[in-house]
């Protein structure tokens, strides 16, 4: 039996599918079970279960803005081994979504109301950089992660020392990244110039900031 090829439309068709999903869909499950799931809920005081929420909830929006990058990516990549790693780091960043959303509902918050805005603006990122060439799209992923890394680290700064849940979670995901970012540098990631690097750097500020409280 042939294998189906499929179509730029059959794609497209594919990714608004996964893009609904990601934003209006029920949790969305995952591969592997939950770093937390065994560790038990530490005692919180509010202004600790506060900050654990806010920073959970940027978290959780930064895992919108990646499945959205990768998918944007996949979507104008040239080389089908370059289309199938977006596709696979997407569906491993979806491990990512279904934590840090669960780890959101036991904190008692909501997550981030303008996750559709950033979903929109990362899927045209990434589009845009497939199109421009794949080493420059993988060098995206690169510097993506770089960056990710760096603010996980923050953020693992920044939690309650009680919250073993949530720093579980997020060590795992720095792992993770770290390791996105190697797989793109060894599959031929051009590194970007400064400006953009700054560039997304200020776009990453503006997101965490207003993920925060909206």
């Amino acid at each position: 039996m042939s294998q189906r090829t499929y179509s730029p439309l059959d794609r497209l068709i594919g990714l608004i599918d996964d893009g609904l999903n990601t934003l209006l869909g029920p949790a969305p499950r995952c591969d592997r079970p939950s770093p937390a799931a065994e560790l038990p809920e530490a005692e919180l005081t509010p202004v600790e279960r506060q900050l654990s929420g806010q920073l959970l909830r940027v978290d959780h929006a930064g895992e919108i803005c990646a499945q959205a990058l990768y998918q944007g990516q996949a979507l104008t990549a040239r080389l089908p081994v370059v289309r199938e790693k977006m596709q696979q780091a997407a569906q491993e960043e979806n491990d990512h979504l279904a934590w840090t959303a669960e780890r959101l509902q036991e904190l008692g918050t909501h997550n981030s109301r303008l996750n559709p805005l950033w979903y929109a603006g990362s899927f045209a990122i990434g589009a845009l950089a497939g199109l421009v060439g794949d080493k420059w799209s993988l060098g995206l992923v690169a510097e993506t992660e770089h960056q990710v890394v760096e603010h996980l680290e923050g953020h693992l700064h920044e939690l309650p020392p009680a919250d073993a849940k949530s720093r579980a979670i997020l060590q795992q995901m720095r792992e993770d990244e770290g390791h996105h970012a190697t797989t793109a540098i060894e599959a031929g990631a051009a590194p970007l110039p400064e400006p953009v690097k700054t560039l997304m750097r200020l776009s990453s500020k503006v997101m965490t900031r207003t993920a925060l409280y909206i």
